[in-house]
């Protein structure tokens, strides 16, 4: 695994999570919300105290911990966790430039800064930002790619098999 393409890409995630939730604070907080597409998606400033959803608002010392355990366990596992994998570079780079970037908030300014909204009608989703996407995207990368080489291999297995 490539560990400098890794480090450059989860720096790349970090770089753009970083100056646009700059952004946010700078465009957004005064007004709070801005229509980008009425009655769908809007920018709004959010200062998450939690993890998804809210989850677990004010324990920022626990998801700071956490965070950097999820980190030192990716790091140690690197090898037999996405090695085996396509685009497994590019999963442990998504998780963990986007844990890392939520993390900078966290020890920053005691909270997560998000501002993408979506919603539809009376239906709302919680305002996310761009290192919740990289997380989100790389965990989908994970399960889609572990379970296509699980699949492979209980193929190869099967193959090997029915030759004896």
């Amino acid at each position: 695994m490539p560990v400098l393409r890794v480090l450059a890409l989860a720096a790349a995630i970090i770089l753009l999570d970083q100056s646009t939730k700059w952004m946010a604070v700078t465009w957004l907080s005064p007004v709070v919300t801005r229509a980008v597409v009425p009655g769908f998606f809007n920018l709004s400033y959010v200062e998450n105290q939690g993890a998804a959803w809210g989850m677990l608002a004010g324990q920022q010392i626990f998801l700071i911990a956490f965070s950097v355990v999820t980190l030192a366990f990716l790091v140690w596992k690197r090898h037999s966790l996405f090695a085996p994998l396509w685009g497994g570079s590019l999963t442990l780079s998504l998780i963990a430039g986007g844990v890392i970037g939520n993390l900078i908030d966290r020890v920053r300014v005691r909270y997560v800064i998000d501002f993408l909204d979506f919603h539809w009608g009376a239906s709302h989703f919680p305002a996310f930002n761009v290192a919740d996407s990289a997380i989100c995207c790389g965990v989908f990368l994970f399960i889609i790619t572990q379970w296509l080489h699980d699949r492979q291999r209980a193929c190869a297995d099967a193959s090997t098999a029915s030759k004896l």
